[in-house]
């Protein structure tokens, strides 16, 4: 049942939209669609990186109102390190450093203190220790629900397994922080969404008591789809695409250019690997030779994917679910993944993607794809098909609205019950009168 329309304030660490990366895709998709029935108003922090003007224009398309603050803590580089030294003496993780703005915490006071919400979203856990509950006299708090987006926790201390001896170090620091910080969180909030049934059980083994309900990375089906005037699959392009500066796409790229690679290029001498995606790290930079291209930002990235003969996401580690994964199957693309890749996509391997862990079984089924066309053709078809039937953003915010619905009539029942009580008091001492 689709509830009532909803007063829905959007608390987010970056602007969803225009979106270019995959947490933006996320918020973005449901955002846009969840606008369509609900009234949103949105505060968003924006990094030196983006364009602040173009990201308040594209958020009002679609929210009542919205605000955009600059982060100045938001930086990269040098700057970057230099605060993630500074965490390291601090009982705060860098991520709540990072994102612990005056300026947003006195937008968010100002906003909650003149106009009532039904339900304030929180996108990731970065932001939870915000004042949430505020609301203007005389009007009842509103409900909280955290969008994980991943366990950050996990991936922290995934991340202090592998990499550099600092990261190493900084991992092994930052997790435990991020851990203390995101059940707290979780404790405090109304509501949580995880994008995996994976990450749902990380979840409750940390807060047994809240209520989680799954809410998939999607696709927008209608503008990632095959279209007459695409190229079509060239034979030889194997395509990676995503941010180029998060830990896991880096590592990812990294283990796929250096061990897998070599095999794939032997064995299909016309082959050639393009690295697509904003923000190209030092460590993914380097990576190019003469058949290795890292393309960097693209304005739209329907081209490159319909010329692709085959997407690739050899990742080792992280959380959530993968949106180049859900894109690629809607462009109908033929994807070898590994097991952490395709985590929490409920896709049949072998009939909607290829699934292989180690070196020579990953290049192995991508040399396979390169000499058999129509069985990437096949494999393509099956996976635009499984995500038009199950991973499209209006069946995800349909998801969204229903748990919504869920978490207010809850919070409803907890105030009913609360307002009783002094009359149930009451009413046992007429009796015993």
């Amino acid at each position: 049942m689709t509830p009532e329309r909803l007063r829905l304030l959007y608390l987010l660490p970056m602007p969803p939209s225009p979106p270019r990366f995959g947490a933006q895709a996320r918020m973005h998709g449901l955002m846009t669609e969840l606008a369509r029935r609900h009234d949103i108003t949105a505060l968003s922090l924006v990094d030196e990186e983006f364009d602040a003007e173009e990201c308040e224009r594209a958020l009002r398309t679609y929210c009542r109102a919205a605000t955009v603050i600059r982060n100045p803590r938001g930086l990269g580089g040098r700057a970057k390190r230099l605060l993630q030294l500074r965490s390291l003496g601090s009982r705060a993780s860098f991520e709540r450093l990072r994102y612990s703005v005056p300026a947003l915490r006195e937008a968010l006071e100002r906003t909650l203190s003149r106009e009532r919400f039904d339900l304030v979203d929180v996108e990731f856990p970065y932001l939870a220790h915000l004042p949430l509950r505020g609301s203007p006299p005389g009007t009842p708090p509103p409900a909280v629900v955290i969008d994980t987006h991943e366990i950050a926790y996990d991936l922290s201390r995934q991340m202090a397994r592998s990499g550099s001896p600092f990261r190493r170090v900084y991992g092994a620091v930052n997790w435990r922080k991020l851990r203390r910080e995101e059940r707290a969180a979780f404790r405090a909030a109304d509501g949580i969404c995880a994008c995996s049934d994976a990450d749902r059980t990380r979840l409750l083994a940390e807060v047994p008591s809240a209520r989680v309900a799954v809410i998939p990375n999607a696709a927008d089906v209608e503008f990632f789809r095959p279209r007459p005037s695409d190229p079509g699959p060239d034979g030889r392009t194997v395509l990676f695409f995503g941010l180029l500066s998060t830990f896991p796409n880096i590592d990812g790229v990294r283990f796929f250019v250096r061990q897998i690679w070599p095999r794939i290029a032997s064995a299909c001498p016309e082959a050639r690997f393009h690295i697509v995606g904003a923000r190209a790290a030092p460590e993914v930079l380097e990576l190019a030779g003469p058949r290795v291209e890292v393309v960097g930002l693209v304005e739209d990235l329907r081209p490159h994917l319909a010329s692709a003969a085959v997407v690739v996401v050899p990742l080792r580690v992280g959380g959530g679910t993968r949106l180049k994964i859900v894109e690629g199957m809607a462009m109908a693309k033929a994807i070898v993944s590994t097991s952490p890749g395709a985590e929490g996509i409920e896709a049949v391997p072998g009939r909607d993607l290829l699934i292989a862990d180690d070196p020579a079984g990953f290049a192995d089924q991508v040399i396979g794809l390169l000499h058999d066309p129509a069985r990437a053709s096949s494999l393509g078809a099956a996976g635009r098909q499984l995500v038009l039937d199950r991973y499209a953003w209006s069946a995800a915010a349909r998801d969204l609205e229903a748990f919504f619905a869920e978490v207010l009539a809850a919070r409803d029942a907890r105030r009913g019950a609360i307002a009783s009580g002094p009359r149930r008091e009451e009413a046992r001492q007429v009796i015993r009168a």
